[in-house]
């Protein structure tokens, strides 16, 4: 197990490096000159040149981009200009409520997509799997974005049961039941689309496993229904069904840049935006790798995890 692991671990350097070349050249190729666009009515010629200096601008485009990487290998990730701090604090900090609200959601989409899943897959082609397809799919086609204004128009401003945005109150306790009622509906709209790809992938491989031979002799066996499909049949499905929660960890992570900007949620994604409208390209390249750089471990940990459920994966 632990050769895997450095092998997974090591497999991920490539990966990051590759990453890193990807987002130093999209900042690179953006249209316009960063220092005119940061110095707005100042931007003398003088003063464009002073900056491009400062920031590193001036000198060519591999030298900038190793001496990004050099910096960023002994973590230091730069400063970020429109915020006057340091890049890594500032990710740090607004990765805590982003880790809040994508881990919230993950957690709601994986229990309720493999609990329909499973559901489905025992009651096919029943009234159950018909109800819960037809939700499924409904779920799939409403883009979340939007998913999360009618929810924001519906219960917070007509019914007036959630926050309209925010983390937190302006006025009164932070504690956690403060915390539970401004997270309900972002969690929520972050968590349909997810839900429904899970359940359905989960449908899939649970038809798979019942009909395989040790289902059926179980059955054989007396075993109760329910203790075939949740404690047998699931277990065996985990091992497919893994890998699929990896990727929409992913696509949770990625997706809550769309809702913090509708919720005014103060975390990555929402600095993100911020940070390319004012072009704070040292805060657009350190927030994305750190990003990139947790959904990879991530990752590496979900492979693990299926491999524990099947040896013959290390293999």
């Amino acid at each position: 197990m632990g050769s895997y692991i450095l092998t997974r671990l090591l497999s991920a350097i490539p990966v990051l490096l590759g990453l890193s070349v990807i987002v130093f050249l999209i900042m690179a190729m953006i249209p316009g000159d960063p220092a005119t666009a940061i110095l707005g009515s100042y931007a003398t010629p003088e003063n464009v040149a002073k900056l491009n200096r400062d920031l590193g601008l001036d000198k060519p485009l591999v030298q900038r981009y190793f001496i990004w990487l050099g910096n960023m290998l002994q973590g230091d990730f730069g400063r970020s200009f429109s915020l006057n701090r340091p890049v890594l604090d500032e990710v740090a900090e607004r990765f805590g409520a982003t880790l809040v609200l994508a881990g919230t959601a993950f957690v709601i989409c994986s229990a309720l997509g493999v609990a329909a899943g499973v559901v489905s897959a025992a009651r096919q082609y029943g009234a159950a799997d018909k109800a819960i397809t037809f939700a499924v799919l409904l779920g799939i086609s409403i883009p979340s974005f939007f998913l999360g204004m009618m929810m924001i128009l519906i219960f917070a401003v007509n019914l007036r049961l959630f926050p309209v945005s925010g983390m937190w109150p302006i006025y009164g306790a932070r504690d956690a039941a403060a915390l539970l009622r401004h997270l309900t509906l972002p969690a929520l709209a972050l968590s349909v689309v997810a839900t429904g790809v899970i359940a359905r992938l989960a449908r899939s491989a649970m038809l798979e496993v019942l009909r395989q031979d040790f289902v059926r002799t179980a059955r054989a066996k007396g075993v109760h229904e329910r203790g075939v499909i949740w404690r047998h049949a699931l277990r065996a499905a985990m091992v497919s069904i893994i890998p699929v929660l990896g990727i929409q960890a992913g696509f949770v992570l990625s997706g809550a840049v769309y809702i913090e900007i509708v919720f005014q949620w103060p975390g990555v994604g929402r600095m993100l935006v911020d940070a390319i409208l004012k072009r704070d390209i040292l805060l657009v390249q350190g927030g994305v790798v750190l990003v990139a750089a947790c959904y990879v471990m991530f990752n590496i940990a979900v492979d693990v995890a299926q491999s524990l459920l099947d040896p013959r994966i290390r293999t």
